[in-house]
């Protein structure tokens, strides 16, 4: 009786373990830099940071066509340090502001760019492939060493 109990135990803890590793592959191709933006591909990424804070949690941010993020800050106060921080971040971003709102145009990726792209997301899908992989083989392992004990 223990044998199955153990079983069913071990099997719960490896599906909640795979369905991790599935959640985490997910949030992981939320992240990747596309010409399509969405508002959770642009904070969960972090882009824009002013001082500690992320931009969701200054203001709002949208997506008022595929290409151009708005953001628009609770306090108008922080436009300029929204403004100056996308500047000066890596990103090769150009932003625009009225005093209100940031508007961020979002350049189409080049052909080089949607290699790495996929590169990049073949190598993140198979360190998933394997994380399930090791899931999988633990699970096998214990129950065999539970039928031999």
């Amino acid at each position: 009786m223990t044998t199955i109990a153990t079983t069913k135990e071990a099997l719960a803890a490896a599906k909640t373990r795979m369905e991790k590793a599935v959640e985490d592959f997910r949030k992981e191709l939320a992240t990747v830099r596309t010409a399509a933006r969405t508002p959770h591909c642009s904070t969960t990424c972090a882009w824009i940071f002013t001082g500690r804070d992320t931009c969701q949690s200054v203001g709002t941010v949208t997506v008022p066509e595929a290409t151009m993020l708005v953001i628009s800050p609770w306090d108008p106060g922080v436009v300029a340090a929204i403004d100056k921080a996308i500047r000066a971040s890596d990103l090769g971003l150009n932003p625009t502001n009225d005093g209100k709102v940031v508007r961020v145009p979002i350049p189409a990726p080049t052909e080089e760019r949607r290699k790495e792209l996929v590169k990049h997301i073949h190598k993140v899908l198979e360190n998933h492939r394997t994380a399930v992989r090791n899931i999988r083989r633990d699970i096998k392992e214990s129950h065999r060493q539970t039928r031999e004990g």
